[in-house]
């Protein structure tokens, strides 16, 4: 049986790092976020944030050189794929920061752990991928989990709560459809054109609800949204180019422990007891997901 390497150890343990750090970006972006949901409407405050991170993406595509594509832009991003995983990314981006204005924060990021267990069904449902009974079976506990955070039927049910499932089929549809785009496609100009798009879709929203002062505070807080998240997006694809992926991956749970400690000292908030129970579960399942794939991964290796 083969050893594993100490450089093979060492690049896992840098992209475990690189994902935990990534998942505190995010978590620290939606903090943000949820900062500025008393005072702004949230397409005001997805527009300001996109306006930021539209023109971080452009100054990185510049620097990259991802403007000087072999036949144009247009061509690049024309596939009807590109255009499906913006529109995941739109409708994530919208439900889940409704959610998150809404709710405590611990609980929408608990819920948004299903996406391993729903990305594996998808994956079996729509792009033939072979899955087994258990990996079945852990799917539908943790969608018993999800139920747990919910708790429809119950007077602790927010109606929020539902934006926050209907947002992992976005995210879902948008994982999915990437992993279909041509290889041609450049990656920093999809993400280029997300952000426009999100962008966009804050100022056309915005138009529909009253427009608030936007303070210096706002502006700031929003700015470090932006750029929080282009932190967490850089650091994620660092963490996917070291080490395995099915060794690195479980380390997204990561997000949970931050959103439990920010969500206490930032904003007061205590998941009650079921709450926690579902997320241990969806965590659980997510975790046997992972060492199934891994699992039937090593078996396709050495049949």
């Amino acid at each position: 049986m083969n050893k594993p390497s100490v450089q093979n150890f060492s690049s896992n343990a840098l992209g475990a790092i690189f994902m935990m750090l990534s998942m505190a970006g995010f978590v620290f972006n939606d903090t943000l976020m949820k900062l500025v949901a008393n005072e702004l409407s949230l397409f005001q405050a997805i527009l300001v944030r996109g306006i930021f991170a539209t023109s971080f993406m452009i100054l990185l595509c510049t620097y990259m050189g991802a403007f000087k594509v072999e036949g144009g832009i247009y061509n690049a991003l024309r596939h009807p794929t590109v255009l499906l995983r913006t529109l995941g990314e739109a409708g994530g981006t919208y439900f889940f920061l409704s959610a998150l204005f809404e709710m405590p924060i611990a609980n929408v990021t608990a819920v948004l752990q299903i996406l391993p267990l729903t990305i594996t069904l998808g994956a079996a449902l729509f792009l033939g991928e072979s899955v087994g009974w258990r990996r079945y079976g852990a799917i539908v506990v943790g969608f018993l989990g999800v139920l747990l955070i919910i708790k429809p039927g119950t007077e602790g049910f927010n109606y929020f709560a539902i934006y926050a499932v209907i947002s992992t089929l976005f995210i879902t549809m948008r994982d999915l459809v990437t992993r279909k785009m041509p290889r041609s496609t450049p990656s920093l100009l999809v993400s280029l054109l997300t952000a426009f798009a999100i962008t966009l879709m804050g100022a056309i929203g915005s138009l529909f609800e009253p427009w608030q002062p936007v303070s210096s505070y706002h502006l700031t807080v929003l700015f470090g949204a932006a750029a929080i998240l282009m932190v967490g997006y850089i650091f994620s694809i660092l963490a996917m180019r070291d080490g395995e992926v099915s060794f690195i991956s479980p380390f997204r749970y990561s997000i949970l422990i931050w959103a439990l400690i920010i969500g206490y000292f930032i904003f007061g908030d205590v998941p009650d007891l079921i709450s926690m129970i579902g997320a241990v579960i969806i965590v659980g399942s997510g975790l046997f997901t992972f060492y199934r794939e891994r699992l039937v991964a090593r078996n396709l290796d050495t049949s």
